[in-house]
């Protein structure tokens, strides 16, 4: 076939049409404000700062870097996990509402969320990475000798599983292709709620754990992560139009309006949850009341009153009231102390299921009733590292992806 006078020959696009394209992106790309790369380059050099921290954790050793010991194994990278990859479920989850089954008015927030989806999973992934001892051997063994009685091991597998359908999801969506997008975005939903009951189940079925042991963490996590997704989306949405300096259309002020009434239904429902695990938990064993007497009124309270709940839970449902699930301004405001909040409530759970010493009922004297956690500089960076990492991947999304705008299909 003659192709030296075509430039375009069934779909192959010449060097010169390759060339513009790049270089309109290019241009598209560079044409933020001093802002933006202000904060793209400062959030990536603290994702540099943050690996090399890491390396060094490997280097040198966790048990010499990191603040935990035998009696606590599970520290604040295990809440950084937990924080990042129930955001990532809770996107999935109010994404899905729209573009997989339907919901008209949440369609517009879809591209945005199952990318922010992609993204937060990966944040949780990096920092499990520096908390397992050898993560390529797990890996590799992860494959080659499953265990199918273990909950820590369909949770990861199932979350890895997510991963790739959410990736296909996303691509579906950028090639318009919504038919079959919606089909992964099924898939990625199936997968996500399986992997997050079990993460709940990772918690709630250790019966040596009396704080963690029951039927509430399960549900707990559900219900957290809808309130995260819908935190996450509210955040990320108005900070991208701020970015882009747009003004939101009134699909999408619909769409905000939609999440922030959900939002607000899982907060409750939350807070019924936890009022409930309180009640009962001071009713149950010695080592269920001790953990909650030290969360209530011990070292810990600070970090439960103030953080959970008046931050995390109180303040952003009071804020979306009087917001009126109009006001952006207010409900941004919620979404950013929520976020503080949100991240305690996971440290909270993590730590005080194992600030009970094990034995402590066989009165053994080497250890007090109440042990003690503090992370190191090398955990906090990595937590830190993580939150870069979705700020960085966050803006360069809203440049490629030209603001995540989606047709209604």
């Amino acid at each position: 076939m003659e192709r030296k006078n075509n430039p375009v020959v069934q779909g192959v696009i010449s060097k010169e049409e390759f060339t513009q394209n790049w270089l309109q992106f290019l241009t598209e790309f560079l044409s933020g404000s001093k802002g933006f790369y202000i904060l793209l380059i400062l959030s990536g050099l603290i994702v540099f700062i943050s690996a090399m921290f890491g390396v060094n954790a490997i280097y040198v050793g966790y048990s010499h870097v990191y603040g935990i010991y035998r009696e606590i194994p599970w520290g604040i990278l295990i809440s950084g996990y937990v924080f990042f990859v129930v955001i990532s479920t809770g996107l999935s989850i109010i994404s899905s509402i729209g573009h997989v089954f339907g919901v008209k008015s949440l369609i517009p927030i879809g591209k945005r969320a199952v990318y922010l989806s992609i993204v937060t999973l990966f944040a949780g992934f990096m920092v499990i990475f520096f908390d397992v001892e050898n993560p390529f051997r797990m890996a590799i063994w992860n494959a080659l000798s499953p265990n199918l009685t273990s909950n820590i091991w369909w949770m990861g597998t199932l979350y890895g599983i997510s991963l790739i359908f959410m990736i296909f999801e996303f691509l579906l969506i950028l090639l318009s292709k919504h038919r079959y997008a919606t089909i992964f975005g099924f898939l990625t939903l199936i997968s996500k709620v399986l992997a997050i009951s079990n993460l709940g189940a990772v918690f709630g079925m250790l019966y040596g754990r009396d704080f963690w042991y029951g039927p509430f963490i399960p549900i707990y996590l559900i219900a957290s992560a809808i309130s995260s997704g819908s935190t996450a989306i509210i955040f990320f949405t108005y900070l991208g139009y701020r970015i882009r300096n747009e003004r939101l259309d009134k699909s999408m002020e619909l769409a905000l309006q939609v999440v922030g009434k959900l939002w607000a239904l899982s907060l409750a429902i939350l807070i019924f949850i936890v009022f409930w695990k309180i009640i009962t938990g001071l009713v149950g064993s010695e080592a269920q009341r001790l953990a909650i007497r030290e969360l209530m009124f011990g070292k810990y309270a600070p970090n439960f009153w103030f953080f959970e709940i008046f931050l995390g839970l109180i303040t952003p449902f009071f804020l979306l009231f009087v917001s009126k699930f109009r006001n952006l301004n207010q409900m941004f405001a919620a979404s950013l102390l929520s976020f503080i909040g949100i991240f305690i409530m996971r440290f909270d759970m993590v730590v005080i299921g194992q600030i009970v010493y094990h034995f402590f009922e066989y009165k053994v004297t080497d250890f007090p009733v109440i042990l003690t956690y503090k992370p190191t500089l090398h955990e906090i960076m990595l937590i830190i590292g993580a939150c870069a990492f979705c700020v960085f991947s966050f803006l360069i999304g809203e440049k490629v992806f030209k603001g995540h705008h989606t047709e209604i299909h």
